[in-house]
Formats: C-alpha cells, sequence, structure tokens
C-alpha cells in the first residue's frame, strides 16, 4: 500500500480551478518530484496534500486514512511535514528558539532532535544563537527544513527548496535531502531545477495548466527530450 496517494484531486482558488485531476503516489522512502514552470500547479498540488487549500474533489490517503478535509494542524500531527517555498521562519527568535518552538517527539522514540539535526545542517550548530531574521537565505532554507524535522514527519513537502539559492548552496541542499532519503523519510518535492530532481528522484510528474503531463522514472525522462523542451523549456 502506498504511504500517500493522491487520487484525482481538483483544486480551485474561489471560482478560478487550477488543478484537474491530480494523482499521484508515494511508497515508502521514495522521492517522488512535481516539475513544471511557475504557474504550474505544483505549490497548489502541496497545500492540497497539507489541506491549506482543500480539494474541491477527489482524494488524498495518508497511511490507509483519508485526510481530504482534514484540517492542516490535525495533518501535520498525523505526520505530514510542510517546508514552504516563502521559508516562514520566525524572524524575532534564534536558530534554537526556531528549533524548539517545533519540537514534537517521535510515536518510536527514536526521531529528530537537535542533536541530529545540526549533524545533517552543522552550519546551523555554529549559528544556533543568531536570530532567524539576519540568516542568509542558504542559512534560512535549512532551518526551515531544520524546524520541519522537529515535528518528526514521515513525509515531508519540500517546496522549491533551491529557489533563489546559490549555486554551491544548492549543490550542499542536494547532498543533504540525499541524506534524508536515505535516512527512510518519503519525500515530494516541488521543483523546476531539473538537475537538482532527476538526481535524488525515483519517480518524476510533469505538470502544466494543472494536469499531470508526463510521469515517470527519471532515466524515462531524459530519454525523452521533446518532453522535455515542450513542458520545461522557458
Amino acid at each position: 500500500m502506498p504511504q500517500l496517494e493522491v487520487d484525482s484531486i481538483h483544486t480551485s482558488y474561489g471560482l478560478s480551478q487550477v488543478l484537474f485531476g491530480i494523482s499521484l503516489k508515494v511508497e515508502p522512502g521514495e522521492i517522488v518530484s512535481l516539475i513544471g514552470r511557475n504557474g504550474v500547479g505544483k505549490t497548489t498540488t502541496m497545500r492540497s496534500i497539507i489541506g491549506l487549500t482543500p480539494a474541491s474533489s477527489g482524494k488524498i490517503i495518508f497511511e490507509g486514512r483519508d485526510i481530504t478535509n482534514l484540517p492542516t494542524f490535525k495533518i501535520s500531527r498525523m505526520g505530514l511535514g510542510f517546508v514552504p517555498e516563502e521559508r516562514r521562519i520566525f524572524p524575532q527568535l534564534t536558530v534554537w528558539e526556531n528549533l524548539d518552538i517545533a519540537r514534537r517527539p517521535a510515536v518510536n522514540g527514536d526521531g529528530w532532535d537537535e542533536e541530529r539535526v545540526f549533524t545533517l545542517f552543522p552550519d546551523l550548530k555554529d549559528i544556533q544563537g543568531r536570530a532567524g531574521g539576519v540568516l542568509s537565505g542558504g542559512q534560512q532554507q535549512m532551518l526551515t527544513i531544520a524546524r520541519s524535522l522537529m515535528n518528526n514527519p514521515r513525509i515531508l513537502l519540500l517546496d522549491e527548496p533551491s529557489e533563489g539559492l546559490a549555486p554551491k548552496v544548492v549543490e550542499d541542499l542536494r547532498a543533504q535531502v540525499k541524506l534524508l532519503k536515505e535516512s527512510g523519510l518519503s519525500i515530494v518535492l516541488a521543483e523546476q531545477n531539473l538537475n537538482f530532481v532527476l538526481y535524488l528522484s525515483d519517480y518524476c510528474h510533469i505538470l502544466e495548466k494543472g494536469e499531470i503531463k508526463f510521469s515517470g522514472k527519471p532515466q524515462e525522462l531524459r530519454a525523452q527530450p521533446e518532453v522535455l523542451e515542450q513542458y520545461l523549456t522557458l
């Protein structure tokens, strides 16, 4: 049974429909990616899964439970973490305080705490007393992910994690996301950076105008340059 299954969801903002029958599955320990240009529905898909923009039809099943109409705080407590593109840290709080405020014990007692987070993101350990608002973009992205991990999610939704970051920071972040996968964490990744996606993903979906136009493994996508040209070239 998939850990997460999105079954033909349709989502609207008021009278404007954005998603048209999006379906995807995430098996335990997989990274499944949503790829596409800006405005194609990647973020809305994430927001629908986590309950911030509920789907108007279709189903979202997490570990056998229907979460389609649940409020976001209940979905989060069930084990889904969301890292938004906007990096919504608390700017007046220190790095350590941002982490501490998100702390939630793991169900099995062997989860994420400061020590484990600082092992994954050693740069944060050195600046744990610094206010979040003065951090660089890369440091804020690390902190946003680290704060989500302190909730001990079983699936992490990562929305455009490489957006606006310097190439070296993107390279470091890619390695850290790979370590998360190797730890057994399942990830749904929304991203425009194709190299970032193809390096990490087990399965890819290309979105265009709120619909999935291609689904396949990274090697299948690499073998179809015409698909890349049609849906991903600016």
